[in-house]
C-alpha cells in the first residue's frame, strides 16, 4: 500500500502498471532504467504499487521511456510507443549501441518536420559525439539544441555539453553550462538535479584547479545524496571525493574512496564507469607504490573499457599499465606500449593528447629515456601553449626544468622554472569562483 495520498497520479496501482508496460515496450529492465536518485529497487517499489514517484521522477522515466509524465501519472497524454526512430536511438545509445543509434538518429534527423524533433536528433548525435571522443563534434551539435529540447532532456545535454567543453580545455565554458544547470535545478527545489550538476560543477573545478570551491559543491551534493540507497548516486559520490583528495595528494584517502566506489559499481551493469573505476584506482595506486595491485585492477578493468569506450579512452587507459610496469622496472614491455600508445594519441584533441604526453614523458623518465621524456613534455607544451592559462602547463614546465637541470643546463632549467611560475599566476587569476 503507498504510505502518502498524493493528487498528482490517479492510483498508485495504475502508475506502477503503465510503467511496467512503458518499461517491457523499450525492452528495459528495472536496472536498466535506473539513474541517479532512482534505483531499480525503488522502481520495483513504483510497479508494485509501494511508491508514488514525484512529478519530477515521471517526466525523468518518461523521458527515458519515450512516454509523457502524464501519461504515467493519470494515463492522459501521450502513451509514446516506441516505434519511432528518436525513441528507439534513445534506448540504442543508453545501451552502449552506438552504431544502431547512430544510424536511428540520422533517420530521425532525416524524417524531423518541427524545430523539436530536429532539436531532438542533433541532441541524441551530439551526445553520440560525445560518448565516441569528439567533443568538438559534440560542441557543435548541442549548442544548436539548448533551450530548443524538452525539460526532461535538458539536463543530460547541459552534461554532454559541459563535459565536451571539459575535454578540449574550455573549461570556464564548461564552468558555465554547468553552473546554469544547477541554478535551473535549485530554482525547481529538485534535489536529483541539484546533486548531479554540484558533482559536474566539483569536476570543471577541479580541472581549473579551484579545489576550495570545488570541496564546497561536493560537500553539499553529499548533504543532499549521503543517505542515498542508489549505487550510482553514491558511487558518484565516492568517485568526486576520490578525484577531490587525490589533487590534494591524499592518495591514502582518494584511494579509499576510489575502492568504494569501485565495490559499488561493479554491481551494476554500467559497463563503462566500472571500468573508468579501475583506472582511476589504478593511477592512485600506482602513485602510492602499488604498481602490481594496479596491473591486477588495469587487467580486470580492460575487457570493460574495450567494450564500451573509444579510442583514445583505451589509449589513456594503456598509459596507466605502461606507467605501473616502468614502476615494476618491466622496463621492454613498457617501452613497446609506450611507443604503442604514442601513435594512438597523436590524432587526439590537443588537449586530451597533451595531456596523454605528460603521463608517457614521465614513463620514459621512469626508464631512463631522459631524451624521449623531453621530446614528448616539449609536445605537450607546444599544444598546450595556445590555450593559457592552463594549469597542466605548470607540470610540462617544471618536468622539462627538472630534466634540464640534470643535465646540467641550468640556464634553461631556470627558464622553464620562471614559465611555470608565471603559468601557476595566470592559472590563479583566471579561477571562476
Amino acid at each position: 500500500m503507498p504510505r502518502q495520498k498524493s493528487t498528482h497520479v490517479d492510483s498508485p496501482g495504475a502508475v506502477g502498471e503503465r510503467l511496467k508496460q512503458a518499461r517491457e515496450r523499450a525492452g528495459l529492465s528495472q536496472r536498466q532504467l535506473s539513474f541517479a536518485g532512482c534505483s531499480p529497487a525503488y522502481i520495483s517499489r513504483i510497479e508494485s504499487c509501494d511508491r508514488i514517484p514525484s512529478l519530477q521522477l515521471l517526466r525523468e522515466l518518461g523521458q527515458r521511456l519515450g512516454v509523457s509524465e502524464d501519461y504515467l501519472a493519470t494515463g492522459a497524454g501521450d502513451r509514446g510507443t516506441r516505434d519511432t526512430e528518436l525513441a528507439q536511438a534513445d534506448v540504442a545509445l543508453r545501451l552502449d549501441e552506438l552504431e544502431t543509434a547512430a544510424d536511428l538518429y540520422r533517420q530521425a534527423l532525416e524524417t524531423a518536420t518541427t524545430d523539436a524533433e530536429r532539436a531532438e536528433a542533433h541532441a541524441g548525435l551530439g551526445q553520440l559525439a560525445s560518448r565516441r571522443g569528439n567533443p568538438r563534434e559534440a560542441i557543435t551539435l548541442l549548442e544548436q539544441t539548448r533551450g530548443l529540447t524538452d525539460r526532461g532532456k535538458r539536463a543530460a545535454v547541459a552534461e554532454s555539453l559541459g563535459s565536451a567543453y571539459a575535454m578540449v580545455g574550455e573549461l570556464e565554458s564548461a564552468i558555465g553550462v554547468f553552473q546554469a544547470s544547477l541554478d535551473e535545478a535549485d530554482a525547481r527545489e529538485d534535489d536529483i538535479e541539484t546533486m548531479r550538476f554540484a558533482v559536474l560543477l566539483a569536476y570543471a573545478l577541479i580541472d581549473a584547479g579551484n579545489l576550495g570551491r570545488a570541496e564546497e559543491l561536493l560537500g553539499r551534493a553529499l548533504a543532499l545524496g549521503g543517505k542515498s540507497q542508489d549505487p550510482l548516486v553514491r558511487a558518484r559520490l565516492y568517485w568526486s571525493q576520490s578525484r577531490l583528495h587525490a589533487e590534494r595528494n591524499d592518495q591514502d584517502t582518494a584511494a579509499e574512496y576510489a575502492r568504494r566506489a569501485l565495490e559499488i559499481l561493479l554491481l551494476t551493469e554500467d559497463t563503462y564507469r566500472t571500468a573508468r573505476a579501475h583506472q582511476l584506482l589504478a593511477f592512485i595506486e600506482v602513485n602510492r607504490g602499488n604498481a602490481e595491485e594496479a596491473l591486477d585492477l588495469l587487467e580486470q578493468g580492460w575487457p570493460l573499457l574495450e567494450r564500451s569506450g573509444n579510442k583514445l579512452e583505451r589509449a589513456q587507459y594503456r598509459l596507466e599499465e605502461a606507467r605501473a610496469l616502468a614502476k615494476l622496472g618491466r622496463s621492454e614491455e613498457a617501452a613497446a606500449l609506450a611507443m604503442q600508445i604514442s601513435g594512438l594519441i597523436s590524432d587526439a584533441h590537443p588537449e586530451d593528447a597533451a595531456r596523454s604526453y605528460t603521463v608517457l614523458g614521465s614513463v620514459y623518465e621512469e626508464l631512463g629515456e631522459s631524451s624521449r621524456a623531453r621530446e614528448v613534455y616539449e609536445l605537450a607544451a607546444e599544444l598546450l601553449e595556445p590555450r593559457n592559462p592552463n594549469r597542466f602547463l605548470i607540470e610540462v614546465y617544471s618536468k622539462l626544468a627538472d630534466l634540464a637541470e640534470a643535465e646540467g643546463r641550468r640556464e634553461e632549467a631556470y627558464d622553464y622554472m620562471k614559465k611555470a611560475v608565471h603559468q601557476q599566476r595566470a592559472v590563479s587569476e583566471s579561477r571562476v569562483l
